[in-house]
């Protein structure tokens, strides 16, 4: 049976007018005249044979009439914004838009992407770094990379990469006349802080370490404090202090030896790192692809803490 509905323009610039409850602003959003689009809602009005608007001097007020229609057109656009998005990337999509924490860019994605560049050739990698929580609907982001305990209701969400916590620094500090050989031995070193680190998260503080090693009396609150854990960690790869590291973002420092681990002990942290995508993306075959490579790489790769054993006692 075919549909009889009122033009599509008409019906656009109702939605517009009444999302914004103002003719200029839907103008602006749909790049016409204020006098286009009343011209549009005054045609919808009389193809429909009801008001939808009052105009009142302070402005637009919905209608009973309006306030029905409005949100299901608004829904109705987003259902279709959002197949003619999948239409144009499932089968031709040329670029991935990846979002992920600036330090597990820098120190865990970007040293491994060419290995999926390799596996897929056709496709390329947009690598955008930032802190914030992700709006899948309002930005053009196909996958993220979260650190946290899981959650991120309404997404598809997969645990691909766990860590653990412990003590690092430059071999340098095995030397002078503090050689850092044991726990107590920290009161004579800098404490290196990385300031970005949730409530929930207690073995990524020095304040835990320190009790936890029975050294009460040093100070935990001393050293120098970064926003970024990559910051922290060539801080301390620098020879400035002691960090509290993640195995995650620090096995290739450790496997080259730019970090140590001074002493033996390690903590489950708290978080892990989390694949994200919306659940209708998960079956797409460039988001797909680069799902199971993420997956494989985290399985095989040298991230736990005894990929680089503790660093000996001087004189062994």
């Amino acid at each position: 049976m075919a549909r009889r509905l009122p033009p599509l323009n008409a019906l656009r610039a109702f939605e517009a007018a009444a999302r914004h409850l103002s003719f200029v602003d839907a103008a602006d959003e749909l790049a016409v005249t204020p006098a286009a689009v009343s011209h549009q809602v005054k045609a919808l009005e009389a193809h429909l044979g009801v008001a939808l608007f009052q105009r009142l001097p302070r402005g637009l007020v919905l209608t009973e009439q309006a306030r029905i229609l409005a949100p299901q057109l608004t829904r109705g656009f987003d259902r279709l914004a959002e197949a003619v998005a999948r239409i144009r990337v499932d089968d031709v999509q040329t670029v991935l838009s990846v979002t992920v924490l600036p330090s597990f860019a820098v120190r865990w994605l970007l040293p491994r992407l060419a290995g999926f560049r390799r596996l897929n050739p056709g496709l390329e990698i947009e690598v955008r770094a930032q802190h914030q929580a992700v709006d899948f609907r309002g930005e053009r982001v196909d996958i993220a990379l979260r650190y946290g305990r899981g959650g991120w209701p309404g997404l598809h969400v997969e645990r691909f990469l766990d860590d653990a916590v412990f003590p690092v620094c430059s071999p340098q500090l095995l030397d002078g006349p503090h050689p850092l050989l044991a726990p107590q031995d920290l009161r004579h070193h800098t404490l290196i802080h990385d300031v970005v680190t949730g409530d929930d998260e207690p073995w990524v503080t020095w304040q835990h370490w320190l009790l936890y090693f029975g050294l009460d009396d040093i100070d935990h609150r001393r050293g120098p404090r970064y926003s970024d854990s990559h910051m922290m960690l060539e801080a301390a790869a620098a020879g400035e202090g002691v960090a509290l590291g993640r195995s995650s973002i620090m096995a290739d420092d450790l496997v080259r030896g730019r970090l140590i681990r001074p002493f033996p002990d390690i903590q489950v942290a708290d978080y892990a790192y989390h694949f994200l995508c919306r659940t209708d993306a998960i079956d797409r075959p460039a988001v797909r692809a680069f799902r199971d490579w993420l997956v494989a790489t985290a399985a095989v790769d040298p991230t736990a803490p005894d990929a680089a054993a503790p660093a000996p006692a001087l004189g062994d």
